[in-house]
């Protein structure tokens, strides 16, 4: 008991501030690594350092200690290269969280550009004509729009439809939509390792997953063989979409946030409504 109240009387602020830092810390990387392979390599290297400390605390063995004390670096090294695409998606949504990817930003109607790629979707499906379409957020998808042909051209259902066409040269890939406009096509995408729930996916499925383990892209993908509509978004897919769910999800991860754009769309529908109102009868 006299140790306990010896320990207390050593603490004071900067102490608790201390304390509180590294366990925001280690917070901060479980849930960078929660749900993810790397929950398992994380559990491993933690009991692994329980072992070690055990045994060096217990037995006084010099070589061994040293050894230890010498390897920790190249240890963070290592696992730096191991949780590498987790270190990278925190990264990502840190600079998000600072904002600097809104700069220049301009304003644009969701509901006009998820009605055409829903339409288009639709219509895709009904024909068992494969698509994928990735719509870029706050993560820049410039890498990999290098990679296909440009188009920067308006979203259009007809134009998505064509694109995909089976007999087509852009088909063959991932059309990226930014904003409003389509910036290009046949673009190549990073595959997912593993879809372990959906091990029967195809190579579009896996590249949806793919891209969005990596950003914070939308995807929307067709399914060649069965018609059936996917999205993924943070690395997991959705499937079996109808119209309905596919429109509200989309419209719910794409609508911008702030009054500005709220305050436009209801400034748009009062205007719709009293056109209607003034129609004559």
């Amino acid at each position: 008991m006299a140790d306990i109240y010896w320990i207390l009387s050593k603490i004071d602020y900067l102490a608790i501030a201390d304390i509180l830092l590294v366990a925001i810390i280690i917070y901060g990387v479980l849930l960078m690594v929660w749900g993810t392979q790397a929950v398992q390599l994380l559990r491993g290297v933690i009991l692994l350092a329980l072992i070690i400390s055990l045994i060096g605390s217990l037995v006084p063995l010099n070589a061994f200690n040293w050894l230890v004390a010498s390897s920790g670096q190249a240890l963070l090294v290592v696992a730096a290269i191991v949780l590498q695409p987790e270190l990278r998606r925190a990264l990502d949504r840190l600079g998000r969280a600072g904002g600097l990817s809104l700069w220049g930003a301009r304003e644009y109607n969701v509901e006009h550009l998820v009605r055409e790629i829903v339409t288009a979707c639709q219509h895709l499906s009904e024909k068992r004509h494969g698509a994928l379409v990735v719509i870029e957020r706050a993560t820049g998808l410039q890498d990999h729009v290098e990679t296909g042909v440009r188009v920067d051209s308006a979203v259009v259902a007809d134009l998505l439809e064509t694109m995909f066409y089976p007999k087509t040269a852009l088909h063959d890939g991932a059309v990226i939509i930014r904003e409003d406009r389509v910036v290009a096509a046949a673009c190549v995408l990073p595959l997912a390792e593993t879809i372990p729930a959906e091990t029967h996916l195809g190579t579009r499925h896996r590249a949806a997953v793919g891209i969005t383990e990596q950003t914070d892209a939308v995807v929307v993908v067709v399914s060649e063989e069965t018609g059936v509509i996917s999205m993924a978004r943070n690395g997991r897919i959705v499937r079996h979409l109808d119209e309905r769910r596919l429109t509200a999800l989309l419209q719910a991860l794409l609508k911008p946030r702030g009054t500005k754009n709220g305050r436009n769309r209801l400034l748009g529908r009062n205007k719709s409504a009293s056109k209607t109102t003034q129609t004559p009868s």
